[in-house]
């Protein structure tokens, strides 16, 4: 519970009561290694707060082979912000990647804090921001780099998940087969 509220407390200070809401309307779950939380077609309900473990949200093409969208470690959130916005079924799926420590927090529980703390609707609009700018990102290096600086860059921004996540994972994250992956690290350990 206290890293939820020192999360919050980069953003925007709360009161002493603002916190006890906050810790209210928020329910810890305990989940096994490979439980998927939410999946496709199903309306996110909950944005997920990792306390403890590794999520990863995902999708699947028609030929079964899944995309990674993206990770979230201790202290992250992770939702389909499409679905959890519009309410609407979603297109990712999110499971856990090993035994994890999660909060919840519901739609109809973010309004309730949203009208009774105000200042919680500018916390989660910068988390927002934050993920605007860094999926913008992604999608210009996806483009722009070659698949070794984009495992570079990963590498350097997320070290303490490179030894953490299978190599499969990684290598969907940067948009690359696993095959074509592990043929590059061979090439870069040569180097």
């Amino acid at each position: 519970m206290k890293t939820l509220l020192e999360n919050i407390a980069k953003h925007v200070s709360l009161t002493t009561e603002e916190q006890e809401l906050v810790l209210t309307l928020v329910q810890t779950e305990h989940y096994k290694a490979k439980t998927i939380l939410l999946k496709e077609g199903q309306i996110c309900t909950h944005s997920f707060f990792i306390l403890k473990g590794i999520l990863r949200s995902y999708t699947v093409d028609q030929n079964g082979v899944e995309h990674v969208v993206s990770f979230a470690c201790p202290g992250w959130w992770i939702a389909d912000m499409y679905s959890y916005l519009s309410q609407r079924p979603g297109q990712l799926f999110i499971e856990t990647n090993e035994e994890a420590e999660v909060m919840l927090l519901s739609k109809e529980n973010q309004e309730k804090l949203y009208l009774q703390v105000p200042k919680l609707e500018r916390f989660f609009r910068i988390l927002i921001e934050n993920s605007l700018v860094a999926n913008q990102q992604r999608l210009i290096d996806n483009m722009s780099f070659t698949t070794e600086a984009r495992y570079d860059k990963f590498s350097k921004k997320y070290p303490e998940l490179v030894n953490c996540l299978p190599q499969k994972q990684i290598a969907s994250y940067i948009g690359v087969t696993p095959e074509f992956f592990s043929k590059m690290k061979a090439r870069l350990l040569k180097k």
